[in-house]
């Protein structure tokens, strides 16, 4: 019995000895995402001699080609509170055509332009809280909102917190508001009313959506004759919460995907404003690579304006099967997005030269091989094409 034994000892040994161990499966690393095949063209706008651009807030294309920008040009009044805003329309080769609403009340602070699929030229001005649609001509057609009276203190987002530091420094005795910042009380919800709204798109049926934006915290729904639906979410990191929402666009199945710049992060609803899903952007920053341009670099920050990929602008391609294009503040890049949240690729560093960015505040993507993106801080917009002969990134 004990030689019995010996002997499946002996065997077991042996077995062991010519089967390798079993190695802990370790993940596979995450495939690096590819490159944008993109060039930058140089000079793409001719502008008159009398004209500059401003920061660069918004950026169009209609249905000619013709290319439109919302900039913080045409600066007037004090240094401190200045209206800036100027739109410019230029033909499909980059000639400059003429400029729209000049002198308009309703401009105040650009932020975005947008064009509907009649043509219609809608733009969102966030020092006026006002959003108007324009039809292809320029003239005024619907107002949405209403901007403060310059005959009296109207506009209460900034007041606590601004004007107790003016009256303290001026040697007033003040006590300042707990949590003493914009959002402080937490503002209430008007229909009809924003509160530094950012962007506008729209769906099948015509209805616009609103994002409302630095402040309001929100989505707001207008219907296809201009009337005011309903508004959704609150300031929050929960599922249909935002901090601030600064980009929107809207997919042919009618989603509607919100850049809720200030969690990181591509909220999707429904026409009714239903939570569906949610995505982040996450690609490794390399800081060797290229210079910011202004502020400081925060290549590992998870939240908050200034962390990679969070979505500052946003811009999704027409067609049945379209993508987005997402551009973020740090570091300034390009992502190219599938539907279902997966990075195609990724253009782009910081810095002040072509085929870089400083600040990137708004997309424009007739399609996939041509986008136009507009710059804060370098004052500028670049037009991105693909290089003749570049494989496809999907």
């Amino acid at each position: 019995m004990c030689a019995m034994k010996r002997f499946v000892l002996i065997v077991m040994a042996l077995i062991s000895c010519a089967i390798p161990p079993v190695a802990t499966q370790v993940p596979a690393p995450a495939a690096s995402v590819p490159e944008l095949p993109f060039e930058s063209v140089p000079e793409p706008l001719t502008m008159p001699a009398d004209v500059s651009f401003g920061e660069v807030a918004g950026v169009a294309v209609n249905s000619k080609g013709n290319v439109f920008v919302f900039s913080r040009g045409n600066s007037t009044g004090p240094a401190y509170m200045a209206t800036a805003a100027q739109l410019l329309e230029f033909d499909a080769k980059g000639k400059f055509i003429r400029e729209i609403g000049k002198n308009s009340y309703g401009w105040a602070y650009a932020h975005a332009v947008r064009i509907d699929k009649q043509d219609n030229i809608w733009v969102v001005d966030k020092g006026s809280n006002l959003i108007l649609k324009m039809n292809p001509q320029g003239r005024v057609q619907w107002v949405f909102g209403r901007k403060g009276e310059s005959s009296h203190l109207d506009v209460p987002p900034d007041y606590a917190s601004q004007l107790s530091g003016i009256l303290a420094r001026a040697g007033v005795a003040v006590t300042a508001p707990s949590n003493n910042n914009p959002r402080n009380p937490i503002p209430i919800h008007r229909d009809n009313v924003f509160n530094q709204p950012t962007d506008v798109a729209w769906d099948s049926q015509g209805n616009a959506y609103f994002s409302d934006g630095y402040v309001n915290s929100r989505v707001a729904k207008a219907n296809a004759r201009g009337e005011w639906v309903a508004s959704w979410g609150s300031l929050g990191n929960g599922p249909g919460q935002f901090d601030t929402p600064h980009g929107i666009a809207v997919s042919p199945r009618d989603e509607i995907f919100v850049a809720d710049r200030g969690n990181r992060r591509i909220q999707v609803l429904d026409t009714n404003g239903k939570y569906l899903r949610e995505f982040t952007i996450d690609v490794p920053v390399d800081t060797k690579r290229g210079k910011i341009v202004y502020g400081a670099e925060t290549p590992d920050a998870k939240t908050g304006s200034q962390a990679p990929g969070a979505p500052d602008a946003l811009c999704m391609t027409p067609g049945p099967n379209p993508v987005l294009f997402v551009g973020d503040l740090y570091p300034s890049r390009i992502y190219k997005v599938s539907l279902d949240g997966k990075v195609l690729g990724v253009y782009g560093q910081p810095g002040r030269n072509l085929g870089e960015f400083g600040w990137i505040h708004a997309i424009a993507c007739p399609s996939e091989n041509e986008i136009w993106v507009a710059e804060l801080i370098n004052w500028r917009v670049q037009k991105l094409v693909t290089r003749k002969g570049a494989a496809p990134s999907r």
